[in-house]
């Protein structure tokens, strides 16, 4: 089955800008573009009294929207959804059926609210699919600075196969290079073993065997897309702050997630959490296979 990238819009600049980059990936990577507008009925919203002239400003604004990418990509099939219901799980539900969701990085207003951070969070952390998050004022000129993609990879191959192989694809698409990135940490005392300590010894140190990990982590993807120039970065350093310090001035940040169950919901993890507050470029998080 073909998967179209989804945009979730709410008529603010920074959906505008997240719909726009989604339209560019679509024609990108050859798929159609499927535009998703989530709006609950408010009792005493300023703007629109009732439910049906509420339906009728959500519907009008996702099709202005929509006619500013028609306008620029003549050829790309677009699909339109308005629906009512709980912005949150309509946007989980649309990731499904997605290759990517795109969603500009904060809402704003009582109708056009659905992407507050708190929502948002929520979309990253449940959703089954890569979730692109998108700032205003995201231009296409960005896309070319840099001409990179930054990727973390952390654990073993598996662990990050997810993660790697949608940064690789986005590169393919774009003609762009990968900086894949592994972070490491001297770890305490305590956790120290005598098989750990041997895995150590053997590589010749913790830096060469991080090197080796990433290595080795690499090579299906180096294989399957061999034109894709790639660059491999270990560096000693806390994952998010390494990642954030290479970040500047890239096309694309691609950090993998886990997320975890607590009382109050799903929670995504502090490398990503902490790239999605402080990255200036779009931000992709995949989640785990």
């Amino acid at each position: 089955m073909t998967r179209p990238v989804t945009a979730g819009v709410d008529g603010s600049d920074e959906s505008l800008a997240a719909l726009a980059w989604a339209a560019r990936e679509a024609v990108r990577r050859d798929l159609a573009l499927r535009v998703v507008h989530a709006w609950r009925h408010e009792e005493h919203a300023v703007i629109a009294g009732d439910r049906d002239e509420q339906e009728r400003w959500a519907r009008e604004a996702a099709e202005e929207a929509v006619r500013g990418v028609t306008g620029r990509h003549t050829g790309l099939e677009v699909s339109v959804e308005v629906t009512e219901g709980v912005p949150a799980d309509t946007l989980v539900a649309a990731a499904r059926d997605a290759e990517l969701l795109v969603l500009g990085s904060r809402g704003h207003g009582q109708v056009v609210g659905f992407l507050i951070g708190s929502v948002g969070q929520q979309v990253i952390a449940e959703a089954t699919r890569p979730v692109v998050l998108v700032r205003a004022g995201d231009r296409p000129t960005a896309e070319v600075a840099g001409h990179e993609i930054v990727v973390g990879q952390e654990g073993a191959p598996e662990d990050s196969a997810a993660v790697l192989e949608f940064a690789f694809t986005t590169a393919a698409a774009r003609g762009a290079s990968v900086r894949a990135v592994r972070a490491w940490t001297l770890p305490p005392v305590y956790s120290y073993n005598p098989a750990a300590m041997k895995l150590l010894d053997d590589a010749g140190g913790p830096e060469p065997y991080e090197r080796q990990a990433l290595a080795e982590a690499l090579r299906p993807w180096r294989e399957r897309f061999p034109g894709v120039h790639v660059i491999e970065h270990v560096e000693m350093g806390s994952a998010g702050q390494v990642l954030l310090s290479l970040a500047r001035g890239t096309q694309l940040l691609v950090v993998g997630r886990r997320a975890r169950r607590t009382a109050v919901g799903a929670r995504i993890g502090s490398v990503a959490h902490g790239v999605l507050h402080h990255a200036e470029c779009p931000v992709a998080v995949v989640p785990a296979a």
